[in-house]
């Protein structure tokens, strides 16, 4: 069976903690670059090393393992085990080496299941005053302003590389002053670009070189024109500032192509399109497999020049990717999570 090459743009999301016979054909057909795993596909550590498993050797490449292991509210393995303490609570903390540690614990347990790519560390920040505001960032962001993100953002990642995993920077350009959440609709930054290139883009310039990924958002940046759209749909912010004016030479990829700030407006098809024809390398699918096959379809149809550029990127990026381990070891598990558990308790105890 010949399997069309752009499959390997999307990260696709799974419906539940086993594979059915029909998803293990779709992904046989489609052959994503990689999966992106949530609390619904996580039954217990054991098990979900083996979904795992299971779905890298359905792929005929290095397949991208990741999910969103922040800490506090956004940490999805703590259904497996404990819950790290939140950027907020280390930033509270304020000890610089807790940054580091809370890195190293990451990629441990991360690794120990067979994942290989971390969506964090977060590169907004969390100003004084905006506390109450729905943006989807309370209790992720690792500083209060750009100074402090650079520095403890940089020992997180540093931590977690040194145990294999990889960092992705999110969310690019900036969702600080985002008034509204995108998983719900598209939300507007009313700054200007001296404002954003000063204050947000410091973070992701200075931390970008160290992250081997960047997500893109889904937030609307008049500063690039009135029906600029969203960031992860605009070339002038994904090609010509992330790429070309910053120098950004990691992958990059978009938040997910099914949150409400994109759904409500494209369907997937033409969502996929204008993603890749931005810059995008891996599109984020996370929900619905249908979903997957139709991007698939749709970048098949496109020119080649215009996703060969991207393929190129996610094949270098592949082979530098940690494989699954063949076999889950419960006991090293164990002793990650309790290493994990003491770790928040001395963070919870310092911000008291």
């Amino acid at each position: 069976m010949k399997v069309h090459p752009a499959g390997r743009l999307i990260v696709m999301g799974l419906p539940g903690p086993e594979l059915t016979d029909g998803l293990r054909d779709l992904i046989r057909r489609v052959q994503p670059g990689g999966f992106i795993f949530f609390t619904r596909n996580m039954a217990e550590a054991g098990q979900f090393h083996g979904l795992v498993r299971e779905c890298a050797d359905l792929l005929h490449h290095p397949a991208i393992m990741t999910v969103d292991q922040e800490g506090g509210r956004v940490a999805r393995l703590a259904v497996l085990g404990e819950r790290p303490p939140s950027g907020q609570d280390l930033a509270r903390a304020g000890k610089e080496e807790w940054f580091y540690e809370h890195g190293r614990l990451t990629g441990r347990v991360m690794k120990l299941v067979g994942l290989n790519l971390n969506l964090a560390p977060v590169l907004d920040y969390a100003p004084e005053g905006r506390e109450g505001v729905d943006n989807s960032l309370a209790g992720r962001c690792f500083g209060k302003n750009p100074k402090e993100v650079i520095r403890w953002a940089g020992e997180f990642l540093r931590g977690m590389q040194g145990e294999g995993v990889k960092g992705t920077g999110k969310h690019f350009p900036g969702y600080t002053f985002c008034g509204l959440d995108p998983h719900g609709d598209l939300p507007l930054v009313d700054r200007t670009k001296k404002e954003i290139e000063a204050e947000e883009l410091s973070v992701f310039r200075e931390l970008g070189p160290k992250c081997e990924a960047m997500m893109v958002g889904h937030a609307q940046f008049p500063a690039w024109g009135k029906d600029s759209g969203p960031a992860s749909l605009n070339r002038d912010i994904v090609t010509g500032l992330l790429k070309e004016k910053m120098g950004y030479w990691g992958l990059v990829m978009t938040d997910d192509l099914e949150m409400g700030a994109i759904a409500n407006r494209y369907g997937s098809a033409e969502a996929s399109r204008q993603a890749i024809r931005a810059g995008e390398e891996i599109l984020l699918i996370c929900h619905n497999p249908a979903c997957v096959e139709i991007a698939r379809d749709a970048l098949a149809e496109m020119p080649e020049k215009e996703w060969e550029g991207a393929i190129v990127s996610v094949e270098k990026f592949g082979k530098t990717l940690l494989t699954p381990p063949a076999t889950f070891e419960p006991k090293e598990w164990k002793e990650a999570n309790e290493a994990t558990r003491k770790f928040r308790e001395k963070v919870q105890a310092a911000c008291e």
